[in-house]
């Protein structure tokens, strides 16, 4: 199991503790998306008149807004691979129908040339035997 990490990271100009197991690089990434957030809502107007409260509920709105946009997209995307999934799956079931199909016509084609060497060893012998009854 990795060991918990804690590091200090500075978020809207206040300097906090996040821990976590996910390491160095990750939970600065949390920090760096939190004080992008942050700067986005502060360039409205709007945000800046607000009260503290109102701006930390628009902000986890904001938030919310992307997580939810991003999950989407993630189930999306599972979606749309599992579809490919099937058809893979599909695809590889046509073209093991289609070997099938081949190899039966392959046998059958193996079948009719040997009646018909048969057919024309039959011809050539009764041939024979309609010339020799002939003399």
């Amino acid at each position: 199991m990795a060991n918990k990490v804690d590091i200090p990271v500075v978020i809207n100009g206040k300097v906090y503790t996040l821990s976590g197991y996910e390491g160095e690089e990750y939970l600065q990434n949390i920090a760096t998306y939190i004080n992008n957030k942050i700067s986005e809502c502060k360039a409205s107007d709007q945000f800046r008149r607000m009260n503290a409260e109102y701006q930390g509920v628009l902000l986890a709105l904001n938030i919310a807004d992307d997580y939810f946009k991003a999950k989407s997209k993630a189930d999306s995307m599972v979606s749309e691979d599992s579809n490919k999934e099937q058809q893979l799956y599909d695809l590889r079931h046509d073209v093991i129908e289609a070997q099938i199909k081949q190899e039966s016509a392959a046998r059958m084609i193996e079948e009719y040339k040997e009646e018909i060497n048969a057919l024309q060893r039959k011809i050539i012998q009764l041939e024979a035997e309609k010339g020799h009854n002939d003399k």
